[in-house]
Order: C-alpha cells, then structure tokens, then sequence
C-alpha cells in the first residue's frame, strides 16, 4: 500500500500526488483490491464472537454518532462498516468527477453497523465494497476529465487540496488505510479477550 502520510500532513495534495504518479483506474483498482484482501486477511483466527466485541478505547469521540454512542469503542464489525462506506463514497465520487460532474454532495451510504455480526457477514461486504469500487472505476470515461473538480467549500480545499477524480478515489482509500491499525487494535484485543475466558 503507498504511504499516504505526505497528503494526510498536507505536505502534497492527493491530486498532485496522482498527478505525478499518473495514476488511473488501473493503479486505483489495483490499490483498492490491495486494501480489501488485506482487511479479509485480519479475519484469520477470528470467531463471530469477535466480530461484536467491544474493545476498550479511551480516544473514543464521534460527534456525528447517534446520542449515546460519541464515545464507544468501534468493534470489528462497525469500522468495517464505516471504512467501506468512505472508500466507495471516494469511488463514486471519482466517477462523477471523471465524468465532468463537479459533484458538491456527498454520495455516501454505511451499511448499519449493527447489522454485522458474523466472519460471513463482514467478507461480504468487504467483497461487495470490492465490487462496487471496481464498477465505479468501470464508470471512467476513456479520456477521463481530469480538470473537473469537487465543488466544496474554500475550507475543504484549504485542507485537502482540490480534488479531480483520481484524488477523489485515493482520498477515501487513505481514510480506510488510516483505520488499519484501529482494526488491528480491535482484532488483538479480541483475541485476548477470548484466550482469558478459555
């Protein structure tokens, strides 16, 4: 997976980023299905059980949860849910950029994380997010228009830098990679939990 520390530090844009890397939907499928056959292999060794175990974390803050909920701790199951959702919200985004639609919405839908409480349930949707990444890739026009830009505010854009369709995509997968060790964290204390209770 490519390091994303230089755009997330603000020292490089995702555009100028791809932009230098020319990179396209090739590139972006690629690293998209690098990132989810990585997530199915955190699902070696573990149990459904593990699936919906509240981990202990102290940094617990979501101003944006339902009240009750801004500061639990996200079980295996609830950041799956989430870091799909902003991987194919990048996607989609990506698809109405390269074609022309500067896109000031945001096409984002998470699957309700209650809803996923099995190994079955969490690999597939890890294979759905893979499918539906890889059909809004399949979107791009053959001369895909790389100058059309996201209409957002002048603070977003401050931030992150302006984003065309390639940043659009890597944008979202840098927020799921970002998770990745959150997970990790989930997945070992899961683990623990299980092996003290036997």
């Amino acid at each position: 997976m490519i390091d994303f520390s230089p755009m997330r530090d603000g020292e490089l844009s995702y555009l100028e980023y791809a932009a230098q890397e020319n990179i396209g939907p090739s590139e972006l499928r690629s690293l998209s299905d690098e990132s989810v056959d990585f997530l199915l292999s955190l699902l070696e060794n573990l149990a459904d059980a593990d699936i919906v175990f509240d981990p202990d974390d102290p940094g617990a803050d979501d101003p944006f949860a339902v009240e009750g909920e801004e500061h639990i701790g996200w079980n295996f199951g609830h950041l799956i849910a989430h870091v799909t959702a902003s991987s194919e919200e990048g996607a989609a985004l990506s698809s109405l950029l390269a074609r022309g639609i500067p896109a000031s919405e945001r096409p984002r839908y998470e699957t309700p994380w209650r809803d996923i409480t099995t190994v079955a349930q969490v690999r597939q949707r890890l294979e759905e997010s893979r499918r539906m990444r890889n059909a809004y890739l399949e979107t791009w026009p053959d001369a895909p228009l790389l100058h059309v830009v996201r209409d957002v505010s002048e603070r977003f854009t401050a931030r992150f830098g302006e984003m065309n369709a390639p940043a659009a995509f890597l944008f979202g997968l840098s927020h799921e990679v970002g998770h990745y060790e959150q997970i990790e964290e989930v997945k070992r204390q899961a683990l623990a939990a299980r092996a003290t209770a036997l």
